[in-house]
């Protein structure tokens, strides 16, 4: 064979091949940081570093052999930002960031590295992007609940509990989206409270001992419940809050699954494991080539609703048959 022919033939068979395999034959091993919103310990961090690992092999890239997946854990605002800065210095090629302060410090630690977040609620009104189809600059991902899940909330502590008159919107202003204002979901619970008359009582709470003042206010009066709003607070105090709601007997909603788990009442959030594997697309992309700013922000598709009877039954509460139909997981 002649040597252009050769070469001719090499180049198309190259072109062929998946990138992944190219860059496995390259020896080329690239660069991934991953930090992620939860305190140290936490039970979920292993199901989510999981779930990115399997996306990313699914892709054909394999940690350890051509990409190299260095991950950080933190549960306050301080330590996620030295968490960023540690990720940073690194020289990764893109960073995957888990929660709003997350994402934040690693904008604030660098204006260049690629950025793939998960589980932001409002990334326009944190300025993270300029639109959800055009995101603009060096970061992109996906969200995980709508603006709208605040009446969700709201209607499903008065299914659960039809008693419910005055209801508790537990939240740390330091690290929910547009802070002290009440949240990106005040809005949508104002609304559902006046259409069902609850008295809707906005809590921030700033400090771990604040948490149990919300719940022994709800206490003094019957009628009372909570509602927990979604941030790195209220995941770094996951038991306090359930043993608070537990000591009080309030009856009290949370955002996530593994609230649940842990003996709250129940949750109706999104899967976010889900959303961990689908963001190894979008780091697959970008390690391909693409830039952030051509990746739509994308919103959750998988749901996840879940129930502990046992808690039910020790608040008193029989819960209706339509939601342990509806229930993606139920504890007895």
């Amino acid at each position: 064979m002649r040597r252009r022919e050769f070469l001719a033939l090499l180049g198309v068979t190259a072109a062929a091949l998946p990138f992944p395999v190219l860059a496995q034959q390259s020896g080329r091993v690239r660069r991934i940081g991953l930090l992620i919103g939860l305190p140290e310990g936490d039970p979920e961090i292993p199901k989510h570093v999981s779930a990115f690992h399997e996306g990313l092999r699914a892709l054909g890239w394999t940690d350890g052999q051509n990409v190299r997946i260095d991950h950080r854990v933190a549960g306050d605002p301080q330590a996620i930002r030295s968490r960023a800065v540690e990720l940073i210095r690194l020289g990764p090629e893109l960073i995957v960031a888990h929660t709003t302060p997350a994402t934040n410090a690693v904008r604030e630690a660098s204006h260049s590295v690629p950025i793939v977040f998960i589980a932001v609620s409002d990334p326009i009104g944190t300025g993270f992007v300029e639109s959800f189809s055009r995101p603009g600059g060096n970061i992109t991902g996906f969200t995980n609940l709508e603006a709208t899940m605040g009446s969700k909330w709201l209607e499903l502590i008065r299914d659960i509990a039809p008693s419910i008159g005055r209801v508790s919107m537990l939240f740390n202003p330091a690290t929910a989206n547009t802070g002290a204002s009440g949240g990106v979901y005040l809005q949508s619970m104002q609304a559902a409270a006046r259409v069902s008359g609850v008295e809707l009582i906005v809590s921030p709470v700033n400090d771990p001992a604040d948490i149990d003042g919300v719940f022994a206010a709800m206490a003094q009066s019957p009628a009372g419940g909570v509602v927990v709003m979604p941030n790195v607070f209220t995941a770094a105090n996951r038991d306090r809050i359930v043993a608070q709601a537990a000591r009080f007997r309030i009856p009290t909603v949370y955002p996530l699954r593994h609230f649940v788990t842990a003996g709250g009442l129940l949750s109706y959030g999104v899967d976010n494991s889900d959303l961990f594997r689908r963001a190894a697309s979008y780091a697959d992309r970008i390690l391909r080539g693409a830039k952030p700013a051509d990746l739509p922000v994308q919103q959750p598709t998988k749901f996840e609703l879940a129930i502990n009877l046992n808690t039910a039954k020790a608040l008193g509460l029989s819960v209706p048959l339509t939601l342990r139909v509806a229930a993606d997981q139920v504890i007895e």
